[in-house]
């Protein structure tokens, strides 16, 4: 990274999409072609659940590979605390 210079604090816009009378939306090709989204790939959408609240989209591959990454910690975690000795019960 060049001095000075600092990637965005909250990603990239990409302009803006209008949701269709169907709830289709249209992705930039060039937000695609920088995220390497290709046809067929699959997409979840996260919500907070609150009218007016934001939407996240993730890859499907980038979720199970989160996931896959933080069972793997959890076990290493379980590990380290299976080696800590039990504090003596106070009575």
């Amino acid at each position: 990274m060049r001095e000075g210079k600092h990637p965005p604090r909250f990603g990239k816009c990409y302009g803006s999409t209008t949701v269709s009378e169907r709830g289709q939306i249209v992705i930039s090709a060039e937000a695609r072609r920088e995220i390497g989204l290709e046809p067929g790939t699959k997409l979840l959408i996260f919500g907070s659940g609150h009218e007016g609240g934001p939407l996240t989209l993730m890859t499907a591959a980038m979720v199970t590979r989160f996931v896959r990454q933080a069972m793997a910690d959890l076990s290493r975690f379980e590990d380290i605390v299976k080696e800590i000795p039990e504090a003596p019960e106070r009575e």
